[in-house]
């Protein structure tokens, strides 16, 4: 398999998952922003859609949007216990949450990382973020991840949006089992591999 990626972005997540599943796989860096990938490829022939992440499977189709990417590669390994069985209601939970991550709490980052965003954008984009993460801060409590002591594909998703905060100013001193939570996954060895090979952190 090969998973087209930008540094840093949402396609973060399913890198960690490949390494979390052990399963093989190529990177393609893609710039977002010539639409060329780091194999000389115009990514938009690859995903139309013209976002990261893009998993090309063996077989030559390609799956693209993260939630069901991870959902895939989780599925393809269900010994490591990466996402709940298809079907019982621990795994509609876990669609609830990534959902949640991808609807509420990726797009509310969005507007920060824009240069065009006004000042008012700005703010009114952070403070509708708090709520959201205040939930997911709810949610994970005093447990190791989101469903208890199993890291999932969710708490992958989670820890990549998060990390964003630090670039456009969002504190999460409020939410210190949220912050425990970052520096838990990051000590993870598959984190910290993908961190590396994306260039996101140095030994």
């Amino acid at each position: 398999m090969k998973l087209y990626f930008a540094p840093g972005a949402c396609s973060l997540s399913p890198h960690i998952v490949l390494r979390e599943a052990g399963l093989e796989h190529t990177l393609d860096k893609t710039d977002l922003r010539s639409k060329l990938t780091a194999e000389g490829v115009d990514f938009k022939t690859v995903n139309p859609k013209g976002s990261v992440p893009a998993l090309e499977l063996d077989d030559g189709s390609v799956l693209t949007e993260g939630v069901v990417i991870v959902q895939y590669l989780a599925d393809l390994v269900p010994d490591r216990q990466l996402a709940p069985a298809a079907g019982t209601m621990a795994r509609y939970r876990l669609m609830e949450t990534l959902n949640y991550i991808s609807t509420e709490l990726h797009k509310g980052y969005s507007p920060l990382f824009n240069p065009a965003s006004t000042d008012a954008v700005r703010e009114a984009a952070h403070n509708n973020l708090r709520p959201k993460i205040a939930l997911l801060a709810k949610q994970l409590g005093d447990a190791d991840y989101l469903g208890g002591k199993q890291f999932t594909v969710a708490d992958a998703y989670l820890f990549v949006v998060l990390s964003w905060s630090p670039h456009v100013k969002v504190s999460l001193a409020d939410w210190p089992n949220l912050e425990a939570f970052l520096g838990r996954v990051a000590a993870r060895p598959a984190v910290h591999a993908a961190l590396l090979a994306e260039g996101l952190i140095k030994e």
